[in-house]
C-alpha cells in the first residue's frame, strides 16, 4: 500500500471525525459528525469502504472512549493494517 493512500485516508478520517463531540464513547457517537452518516465513503487509490464497513470490521480494534480525533484515527489506521485492509 502506498504511503500516499495511507496519508490520503488519514486526512479523510481526520476531516470526517473532527466534527464529533469529543470525548466519544462509542461508534454511534461518531455518526452525527459524518457528512453522509454511516454511508459516508472513504476512498483512495484502489481502497474504498463506508463508515458502516469500518465499524463492522474494526470494532475490536477500537479502544473507546477517545478524547481526541488523533488517537481515534491512529487506531482506525492500525486496525485497517491489522485486518489487511491496507
Amino acid at each position: 500500500m502506498s504511503d500516499d493512500v495511507e496519508a490520503d485516508l488519514r486526512a479523510q478520517f481526520e476531516e470526517a471525525f473532527s466534527g464529533a463531540d469529543f470525548p466519544v464513547s462509542s461508534q454511534m457517537d461518531l455518526v452525527p459528525a459524518l457528512p453522509k452518516g454511516p454511508g459516508t465513503k472513504f476512498e483512495s487509490g484502489d481502497v474504498s469502504f463506508t463508515a458502516m464497513e469500518l465499524a463492522a470490521k474494526l470494532g475490536s480494534s477500537q479502544d473507546f472512549p477517545y478524547d481526541d480525533v488523533d488517537s481515534l484515527v491512529d487506531d482506525v489506521m492500525q486496525g485497517l493494517k491489522d485486518n489487511g485492509m491496507l
